[in-house]
């Protein structure tokens, strides 16, 4: 189906690129105007795109320490010690676009391709459930034969397998745009978050990036589709783009215009931002000569920017990267990270007969490995969905996040999904390391009578009640 002119007219033009780059010109701010910028961010209210122009000029190590303490403070006041735990399921690498910067484009002719079958989507669910996944994000490569009809069959086949009497508890969708009806469908599966990249919010290098494929090369038919997704009902959205196809201080601001601009519409802005660099590709040109590499030093810079100036969108970073990098950013901002993770079809169920993959993994722990070290740094490793099944989604999600009330649930449901992983999947030191961790962290608990309710759930469990939320 073509996109009707009204939604592509509600879409056009919140991207003006000349703005955007004549932004860049700025100078960093004073020490004085850096103070008042973060002051205001301390207040947990956001930031103007001014306010983020000024700090993406900043260069002085001194004054990024203070953006990076400030970013400590947000995170930790949201989000706490918690850190959502899922892992994507590759359902095919087939595609029709030819994006320079990806190992699925269609002119790699050495990748081994395939796109899996209900049996084998059930199987690799099966295995993640064994590891003691809760949560997945289905993705594939964007041809007509991964259409809604597939990927509404794929949706009800991970929701019906169950393993051990553990099931799939919410599944997020990464998918190529599509049609308000076509969104329409998706949410009546019960899907979570509908996330798509826009790559690159510069339509000039979008172009330039994106040669062939329908309706890929389409910039103005991608960057319109969450106001497609939000008016089908997806309630929640994940925004992204690939760092490294433009200047990254440029995409920082796209990302803050794109959020702005669903506010306004839908009165709620993205759940959720990711956050991926280019790695190395397979047969893929770009992925190694990056246009616009973005340093360790500027990834970090962005990511504690992105959250000061987004304080209640949740920060997704994939196993993309290193686990010295994904663990030092826990706490400047990241809240959802993936772990455990596989990038071709069929990997989790079959290594052998598992497919080319996209792009190189930074990451190559297992889901308990990376539950230990997140323990170490104590953090508490969340599966937590129960916001998505009580309908706390969209807007009634922010008008709980914005006063600080989203506290009382998201917490103690967390705990409770990581106390199911101990008696369920953990090995001998990783359990006892956790089980010490929730034991401090339920005593040191203010609120007496949210105590006692968790100890009271926390004993259920043990007993061997599953599935409990606040």
């Amino acid at each position: 189906m073509i996109a009707t002119a009204r939604q592509h007219e509600k879409g056009k033009g919140f991207i003006d690129r000349d703005k955007l780059y004549g932004m860049l010109e700025r100078p960093a701010p004073t020490e004085g105007g850096l103070d008042e910028i973060l002051n205001r961010a301390r207040r947990l209210k956001g930031l103007s795109l001014d306010d983020v122009a000024s700090l993406l000029a900043v260069g002085d190590t001194a004054q990024i320490r203070k953006i990076m303490d400030c970013a400590h403070y947000v995170k930790e006041e949201i989000y706490g010690k918690r850190l959502v735990l899922f892992a994507p399921v590759y359902t095919g690498n087939v595609c029709d676009n030819n994006c320079v910067y990806c190992a699925f484009r269609k002119s790699n002719t050495s990748l081994r391709r395939k796109i899996l079958t209900m049996d084998e989507i059930g199987r690799e669910a099966r295995v993640l459930l064994r590891e003691g996944h809760k949560r997945v994000l289905l993705i594939c490569g964007e041809t007509a034969q991964n259409d809604t009809d597939y990927m509404c069959d794929a949706i009800r086949t991970v929701y019906r397998v169950r393993e051990g009497g553990h099931y799939v508890r919410r599944i997020n969708l990464e998918l190529a745009p599509m049609e308000v009806a076509d969104f329409a469908r998706l949410k009546a599966e019960k899907i979570g978050t509908y996330v798509c990249f826009q790559e690159t919010y510069d339509p000039e290098m979008y172009k330039k990036y994106h040669p062939k494929g329908t309706p890929k090369a389409d910039y103005e038919y991608r960057v319109t589709v969450m106001d497609r997704a939000m008016e089908g009902g997806v309630n929640d959205v994940g925004l992204g783009v690939l760092f490294g196809l433009a200047d990254y201080r440029f995409e920082t601001l796209a990302i803050m215009e794109h959020a702005a601009h669903l506010e306004a519409l839908f009165g709620c802005g993205p759940h959720t931002v990711s956050f991926p660099r280019i790695e190395p590709a397979e047969n893929a040109p770009l992925a190694s000569h990056v246009p616009h590499p973005v340093g360790d030093d500027d990834f970090k810079k962005i990511i504690a920017i992105v959250r000061i100036a987004m304080p209640y969108t949740g920060i997704i970073l994939s196993t993309r990267e290193n686990e010295q990098m994904r663990t030092e950013l826990y706490n400047y901002g990241v809240s959802q990270i993936s772990a455990g993770s596989r990038v071709n079809p069929g990997a989790y169920g079959d290594e052998a007969e598992a497919t080319g993959s996209q792009f190189a993994l930074g990451d190559h722990r297992s889901l308990d490995e990376v539950i230990a070290s997140v323990v170490d740094k104590g953090y508490i490793p969340s599966f937590c969905t129960g916001c998505y099944r009580m309908g706390r989604v969209g807007n009634d999600f922010m008008d709980l996040a914005k006063p600080g009330l989203i506290k009382q649930y998201c917490m103690p449901n967390a705990v409770f999904t990581f106390e199911e992983y101990l008696n369920d999947f953990a090995s001998p030191a990783t359990k006892a390391s956790g089980g010490k961790l929730v034991k401090e962290l339920v005593a040191g608990l203010g609120d007496e009578a949210l105590k006692g309710r968790m100890k009271r759930a926390l004993d259920e469990i043990d007993a061997g009640k599953r599935d409990i939320y606040f």
